[in-house]
């Protein structure tokens, strides 16, 4: 397969191949016939894929069935591997309730970034994958306000399930100070949750990150109307996360 993988992926620069990292709720859609992606390849209806799901999870009836073929998946990666999973899923954002049930010791790492950013990325990465994905023609691309409407209830259920959670199990950190100096924020992610940092961890993030030099993000305009409309519904969280002051200060 891996003469037949693209390089880079569709919506982005970012490495795409059979042996990089990927997100795990392609396998578990695939494992427990369960995931928001469903309704990417089969919309329902010309509305944002994710709009109408309140949850991330399986109705009752299948709940315990879901639970129990995502704790299989994971033991198997465990297994295999000798070495704790790290799940980089933003569906699991919903789920942290459910998760924290499951894996009672499991830390949760919530890297938050500028809405101005989130929102047209968002929206032109499912433009892109539902495009190359979806087997009906009832799909388009996303709307400003339904993709805000999905990342408010995102950001609101991280808020308050977080507080079921210990300190020292859920961690928070801007992604524009990951970006910045990634070897700093680590560190003191790994010192929050209390994980071995050593001189040899330091020396192989460090060759990682010299791969990666050069690399380009996408890069979106937002009229004023759509800031507007964005901190109007997202005033509470950008308040939340101190990114309202730059705002607020460029409309001024």
């Amino acid at each position: 397969m891996t003469s037949m993988v693209s390089k880079f992926r569709p919506m982005d620069s970012v490495r795409l191949g059979m042996d990089e990292p990927q997100e795990d709720e392609y396998a578990v859609f695939r494992i427990t016939q369960f995931s928001p992606l469903e309704r990417l390849v089969f919309p329902k209806n010309s509305n944002y894929f994710l709009l109408d799901l309140p949850s991330f999870l399986p109705e009752n009836v299948h709940l315990s069935d879901w639970e129990h073929k995502l704790v299989w998946y994971f033991r198997k990666l465990s297994f295999k591997s000798g070495k704790p999973v790290v799940s980089k899923n933003p569906f699991n954002s919903l789920r942290i309730r459910e998760l924290n049930k499951l894996f009672p010791e499991a830390r949760f790492i919530h890297i938050y970034r500028h809405p101005f950013d989130v929102i047209p990325s968002t929206i032109h990465m499912w433009d892109i994958v539902q495009q190359q994905n979806s087997l009906n023609r009832l799909g388009r691309k996303p709307k400003l306000g339904e993709v805000v409407t999905v990342f408010d209830r995102v950001l609101s259920a991280i808020r308050k399930d977080k507080e079921s959670l210990p300190e020292n199990r859920f961690y928070e950190m801007p992604f524009e100070n990951l970006e910045s100096d990634p070897v700093k924020e680590i560190t003191k992610l790994y010192k929050a949750f209390n994980l071995n940092y050593n001189d040899e961890f330091e020396k192989r993030m460090t060759s990682f990150l010299s791969e990666l030099q050069g690399f380009q993000k996408n890069s979106f305009h937002l009229t004023t109307e759509e800031k507007t409309r964005i901190y109007s519904s997202l005033r509470h969280h950008m308040e939340h996360y101190n990114y309202s002051k730059n705002y607020i200060g460029s409309i001024q």
